[in-house]
């Protein structure tokens, strides 16, 4: 089952750029870059958390799974 990185989302919901989010969670924009674009192959919860109180949200806003063989549409 494939998972879901919504960074873009909730970066657009608190109207802040990706440089901003990177500099405020202590990460490169590139490091950012692949973790938000699926690319990551794992997350540390450091990170995760510093996610979560920067964007102020739940780990659930930002990662989910999709059944696989979902469309676009679906998911």
């Amino acid at each position: 089952m494939p998972i879901i990185i919504e960074i873009d989302v909730m970066l657009a919901r608190r109207k802040m750029s990706v440089g901003e989010l990177a500099e405020r969670i202590g990460i490169t924009p590139a490091n950012l870059a692949v973790l938000k674009n699926g690319r990551a192959k794992a997350v540390r919860f450091t990170t995760l958390d510093a996610l979560c109180t920067v964007l102020d949200c739940q780990p659930g806003d930002l990662i989910r799974q999709v059944p696989d063989g979902a469309t676009n549409a679906e998911a």
